[in-house]
């Protein structure tokens, strides 16, 4: 007598996690020619330009902090946000055929995204490591556990905004474009290309509420020995809104899932 396997849900999730890791890793490396070229292209020129103009134009180099440092690990761990939170914002719309078959949610697809962006971007920090390493710059950490720490939980905050912002650009296809032009503005007011505590005190306040800004200064404090940044970063600031965005994303996407895969 054959026995039919009834396969659990951990089982399924699993192996659908697999199927849209391995689809959404395809389409963003061979979705287009060189796509994998750009992907790198993006934050080297942003740092590259901004080494010019810090380190050349106004010669303004930090006695605690080399340069070219500085820069990448800010434009990083922006970038790893913006992408994650834009790329997940996108993720269902640009998936709903596989919704067809029900053991796929929307909330994977998304899923699916935050983790190839996060695989992409280990990649792409490693390629530009070794770019200035090879140039004689100085590229351990003193401290890898606080940077690796800071950079799960700027990760963890780009999903939670993308788990957010996919409802919201599915469900209001025009907040969807609004939310693109927010993250221009949300640059200059990261951290990416200076630090905190050189801030005017009104100015450092406003720029102390975003999140991005505590992990990227928290990154930086454990990259750099000796680098004093403003006292007031705190990465359990940046883990609470981690956490919130992540409930409250998932709490939107079981909330309206039928809205969503009717779309």
């Amino acid at each position: 007598m054959n026995r039919t396997r009834v396969r659990s849900d951990v089982s399924i999730a699993m192996s659908v996690w697999q199927a849209l890791f391995l689809r959404e890793a395809s389409a963003r490396l061979a979705g287009a020619r060189a796509a994998w070229i750009w992907i790198l292209l993006e934050p080297a020129t942003h740092i590259i330009f901004l080494m010019v103009v810090f380190g050349v134009l106004r010669h303004q180099v930090r006695q605690d902090a080399n340069i070219e440092m500085f820069i990448l690990v800010g434009v990083w761990g922006f970038f790893l946000v913006r992408n994650i939170a834009q790329r997940g914002m996108e993720a269902i719309n640009a998936n709903l055929a596989l919704f067809s078959y029900r053991q796929v949610r929307p909330v994977d697809t998304v899923l699916a995204r935050a983790t190839v962006e996060a695989f992409l971007y280990v990649i792409v920090g490693a390629v530009l490591l070794a770019g200035l390493a090879l140039l004689g710059i100085d590229v351990r950490p003193a401290d890898p556990l606080v940077v690796m720490w800071s950079a799960f939980l700027l990760w963890t905050f780009g999903l939670g905004l993308g788990l957010m912002f996919s409802v919201l650009g599915t469900l209001i296809p025009a907040l969807g474009k609004l939310i693109r032009i927010v993250f221009t503005p949300l640059y200059f007011l990261s951290a990416v290309m200076y630090s905190v505590a050189s801030l005017p005190r009104a100015l450092r306040d406003v720029v102390l509420a975003n999140p991005i800004t505590h992990g990227l200064e928290a990154m930086r404090s454990g990259w750099f020995a000796a680098y004093h940044g403003e006292a007031h970063i705190s990465v359990g600031y940046l883990a609470f809104w981690s956490l919130a965005t992540v409930f409250l994303g998932l709490a939107m996407q079981m909330r309206y899932a039928n809205r969503l895969i009717a779309q």
